[in-house]
C-alpha cells in the first residue's frame, strides 16, 4: 500500500507560481512512476504530468507545457510539481497517483491516489 498526501495548493493570482508536494508513505517510493492529474468543477479529470521512477523522463500535457515542472526526490519521497505562469483555466483539485509499470496518462491506471489540494488562480 502506497499513501499519498498532497500539499501546496492555494490561492494566487494569474501570472504566480506555486509548488505542489505529493509526499508518499508504505511501499518503496522509487518502486513507482508517477503522475499528476487536475480536475475542475463540472469537468472531467484531465492528466497534468507524469515522471518515471528515477527522474529521467517526464511528460506533459500540451495545456501545461513550458509552465509547469514534475520532479521527484527519492530520497524524501516526494514528488512535485512547480506551476509558473498560473492562469485561471489552471483552477482545479490537483491529485498525483502512483503505478507501478510505467507512467500512463489515464488517471484509473494508476495503483494508488491522493486526496487531492486545490488551487484557485484568480484573474
Amino acid at each position: 500500500q502506497v499513501h499519498l498526501v498532497e500539499s501546496g495548493g492555494g490561492l494566487v493570482q494569474a501570472g504566480g507560481s506555486l509548488r505542489l508536494s505529493c509526499a508518499a508513505s508504505g511501499r518503496t517510493f522509487s518502486n513507482y512512476d508517477m503522475g499528476w492529474f487536475r480536475q475542475a468543477p463540472g469537468k472531467e479529470r484531465e492528466f497534468v504530468a507524469a515522471i518515471n521512477w528515477s527522474g529521467r523522463n517526464t511528460f506533459y500535457a500540451d495545456s501545461v507545457k513550458g509552465r509547469f515542472t514534475i520532479s521527484r526526490d527519492n530520497a524524501k519521497s516526494t514528488v512535485y510539481l512547480q506551476m509558473n505562469s498560473l492562469k485561471p483555466e489552471d483552477t482545479a483539485v490537483y491529485s498525483c497517483a502512483a503505478r507501478g509499470g510505467g507512467y500512463s496518462i489515464t488517471y484509473y491506471r494508476y495503483d494508488y491516489r491522493g486526496q487531492g489540494t486545490q488551487v484557485t488562480v484568480s484573474s
